[in-house]
């Protein structure tokens, strides 16, 4: 267990070499940064690392930077931008200071790239993209030295010169470091540094047509701002002898007590794409509704579906922080948002599948109003209105004209409750040509209002209903898994496991309340499951709930 902020939390690698970097004196506090690149939307898989750094920041009573490392403007928006900053403070966090951008330090990469050229640790090659893989060797086999390698200091610094000023073309040259092509780490084999780009920046405008590499940035802008762990997933582990030889040649950060990277596993999650290229491309091919369709991972995405910052960030706590790449069953983050909601989420009814119900003996053909509770167990969230009255909708699935003792809905000639209101008893039905049943006609008990009826009848079915003349038309969006299968990736093409009933929309009716429905904000519809109000398309005048989690895990 790790001491931290006067709590005792569960501990991790991560942790306890905080811990111990705390305890010998190597650092006094702990600062560390959350790096997006602004390239898309942030997913479950950021989430984990926002909630990992965030949170060790907080816990430790330091800060946490939030940088954009902005070194590729082909790929890049501003809209990125202001969507991971809504991300970030959605989950529940801030960030110190004023927002970092990579491209704030590009003054600074600039004169660090010259550092290196003047000591004979970087030259400009013109090899071509092919001819660079080929000298680059294989897993197996030793890269080749380029032919520019040993350009003299001054050659270099003035060819990177006429880089920065636009005399090549893009493609044409790039700056490289000069590291080892021996390397069995295929990242230390003399890595470009720098590249041509001839695009506008979100930041920078136009004033620089060379770009730093990511992994050349990444290291400097950490040692820049004091990071002390700058934390990355594994995929960066090989990267790491990268980031330490940049900082160990460079005069201003080769010092013991500087920042160093740690690596751990990233989120793997079933049934679902973590990679931005895969799900830009279910954008892109409109296989879903942009980036924040509720069957996305991402955090829109989730947000848009019902999630709340607090269950996904239970879902990080839960599932740990390790070396290990495992892959998480799905189930766990929906268990995540069904035990909160389940204890926060307030009572509603909705009929998805709705037939009409029509109770012959009701005295008035005005409803009445029946108070029922917000939720069961919390008498403290208060009481509703329903209106009850002499045609009410039930889902088709809760009739049957006959059925065994296992059925405990309405049947024919036989009695069932209505949700926070009478006993009723079917009498006889109609059907449509199909045979569908279209109306039941029934008579109601008015001494039995309430759960516990005064002549003390055994009802064993409970059904949920909504009064006919109050009711809302309604449309829900009923969300499955995207993939039918656990592990999308290993597929060549998403095609071959796309879901066709990942998404199914039907239309009925809720109780009039809900026409002031938060969006967000989930409600639970007995019987049914959790739900929201859609927060881009529902309105009063057209209501859309999407399904955020069923009643019950359906991954089991």
């Amino acid at each position: 267990m790790s001491q931290v902020d006067n709590e005792v939390r569960p501990s991790n690698f991560i942790r306890n070499i905080i811990d111990e970097d705390l305890k010998s004196g190597k650092h006094d506090s702990v600062h560390t940064r959350f790096p997006p690149e602004p390239n898309g939307f942030l997913h479950i898989g950021h989430a984990k690392s926002i909630c990992l750094n965030f949170g060790i920041a907080k816990d430790y009573q330091g800060q946490c930077n939030l940088r954009f490392d902005d070194t590729n403007p082909e790929k890049e928006d501003i809209d990125y931008v202001h969507s991971i900053q809504d991300d970030v403070r959605w989950l529940g966090f801030d960030w110190a200071g004023e927002i970092r951008y990579s491209s704030n330090y590009f003054d600074q990469l600039h004169q660090y790239a010259l550092e290196l050229i003047n000591k004979g640790l970087a030259y400009v090659c013109f090899l071509n993209a092919e001819e660079t893989r080929e000298y680059r060797g294989t897993l197996k086999e030793p890269g080749k030295n380029s032919p520019y390698r040993d350009t003299s200091v001054e050659e270099n610094l003035a060819l990177f010169e006429k880089m920065r000023l636009g005399e090549f073309k893009e493609g044409e040259c790039a700056l490289r470091a000069k590291i080892d092509m021996a390397s069995p780490f295929m990242c230390m084999r003399d890595p470009v540094i720098y590249r041509i780009r001839f695009a506008h920046h979100h930041q920078t405008a136009d004033k620089w047509c060379i770009y730093p590499m990511y992994d050349f940035t990444h290291c400097i802008s950490d040692a820049i701002e004091n990071i002390t762990h700058s934390l990355c997933t594994l995929e960066f582990q090989d990267n790491r002898r990268l980031y330490d030889w940049v900082l160990d040649h460079l005069d201003d950060f080769n010092q013991p007590n500087r920042t160093r990277q740690y690596e751990f596993s990233r989120l793997n999650l079933e049934y679902t794409l973590m990679s931005k290229r895969k799900l830009n491309d279910l954008v892109e091919r409109n296989l879903v509704n942009g980036w924040d369709d509720p069957r996305m991972p991402t955090i829109a995405g989730l947000r848009r579906r019902g999630y709340t910052p607090a269950s996904i960030r239970e879902f990080c706590q839960r599932i740990g922080v390790t070396k290990q790449e495992n892959l998480i069953e799905g189930g766990v983050l929906d268990a995540c948002i069904r035990e909160e909601l389940n204890e926060h989420a307030p009572r509603a009814m909705a009929v998805l599948k709705p037939i009409k119900v029509i109770i012959e003996n009701y005295p008035s053909d005005s409803p009445e109003t029946i108070n029922a509770p917000m939720h069961p167990n919390k008498p403290e969230m208060g009481t509703r209105e329903l209106a009850f009255g002499k045609e009410l909708f039930i889902d088709a699935e809760d009739f049957r004209e006959s059925a065994n003792k296992h059925f405990k809905r309405l049947v024919l000639g036989k009695e069932v409750r209505l949700r926070n209101a009478y006993v009723i008893k079917a009498e006889r039905f109609d059907q449509d040509e199909d045979g569908n049943v279209t109306t039941v006609y029934c008579t109601y008990d008015n001494e039995t209002l309430g759960k516990n009826p005064s002549d003390g009848r055994k009802v064993k079915g409970v059904i949920h209903w909504v009064e006919a003349s109050t009711a809302k038309q309604a449309e829900f969006r009923l969300y499955n898994r995207l993939f039918t299968e656990a592990t999308p990736a290993a597929f060549d093409t998403v095609d071959e496991v796309i879901n066709p009933e990942s998404l199914v929309v039907v239309n009925g009716v809720v109780e009039a309340g809900l026409v002031n429905a938060e969006v967000e904000k989930a409600y639970q519809f007995e019987r049914e499951g959790y739900f929201c109000a859609d927060n881009k398309d529902s309105t009063a005048e057209h209501l859309v709930f999407n399904l955020t989690v069923p009643l019950r895990d359906s991954f089991a």
